[in-house]
């Protein structure tokens, strides 16, 4: 081989050495990306949007009546919130304990359809990921199994996805520590399910803060998580009490720009996707 036939065939091999360089790394930034995103009972109003897309790529969206709530101010919102550019992270708010005494599989399927036919009718597409919200964590109790679990199959029965809404943190059971997350996927029967984990504890937390680089779900201490919760409104003293002094002083956290007078306070998320529920 020639000097010049040589050369040639050397700087083509670098060429393609650095292509494959090149798209490894940009895989690896794709698998590694991740978003803020923010939920809340109440919907924030249109002529707001537009600030807070400046900081989240995605905004939690109720399906039924938000904890404590008597009414849904998010229905009918899902046209206006994609067209200022959000992502979907679809919730549906489940029973707690007391409310599942009696038959709490057959509450499970009656919800999990009410989820899905309220889903269609809010025009998500099929198989968005639909959250089911658990307030209550620790071990999960047989009630709280059966329902969720027959929930989990009624959504999935009627093409949506499934996902749950629930405690990383973990709680102490005599001797030894649960997390609710761990304690459902252990005993999920290889259901395929969604995690959105929640762990407002410092750390992992890093507080209310909405970071340029933002925290991957798996800092959360789940490891399989798609979702993660690190900064709730108002501020948990039984949890976040050692976090750094980020939240406002009303004990609620607020994203950039936001007047604290508004009382637009949020709850703060990261999660792998700008669009966590695949619901555009």
């Amino acid at each position: 081989m020639n000097l010049c036939v040589a050369s040639v065939v050397c700087g083509l091999c670098i060429s393609i050495a650095l292509a494959l360089i090149q798209s490894s790394s940009a895989q690896e930034s794709a698998r590694t990306a991740a978003y803020l995103g923010f939920d809340r009972n109440n919907y924030p109003g249109n002529s707001n949007l537009k600030l807070l897309r400046q900081t989240f790529s995605f905004a939690g969206y109720w399906l039924n009546n938000p904890p404590g709530a008597q009414s849904n101010t998010w229905q009918s919102k899902r046209l206006v919130l994609e067209s200022a550019g959000f992502g979907f992270l679809v919730l549906f708010n489940g029973r707690l304990y007391k409310e599942l005494q009696r038959n709490p599989a057959e509450l499970g399927r009656s919800d999990g359809q009410a989820a899905a036919a309220s889903a269609r009718h809010e025009s998500f597409p099929p198989r968005t990921i639909i959250f089911l919200d658990i307030e209550e964590g620790g071990r999960m109790l047989p009630e709280q199994k059966a329902y969720i679990y027959a929930w989990v199959d009624a959504v999935t029965a009627a093409g949506f996805r499934a996902g749950v809404y629930c405690s990383g943190i973990p709680a102490k059971e005599g001797k030894t520590k649960v997390v609710t997350a761990e304690d459902i996927q252990q005993n999920a029967a290889g259901r395929k399910i969604v995690y959105f984990v929640t762990n407002d504890v410092c750390p992992p937390s890093p507080g209310c803060v909405f970071p340029r680089k933002t925290p991957q779900p798996a800092e959360s201490g789940i490891s399989f998580s798609d979702v993660w919760q690190f900064a709730q409104s108002p501020k948990r003293k039984a949890f976040a009490a050692k976090c750094p002094a980020n939240y406002n002083a009303d004990g609620n956290c607020y994203p950039p720009g936001v007047d604290p007078a508004l009382k637009l306070h949020v709850d703060v998320e990261s999660a792998s996707s700008s669009d966590p529920s695949q619901g555009r």
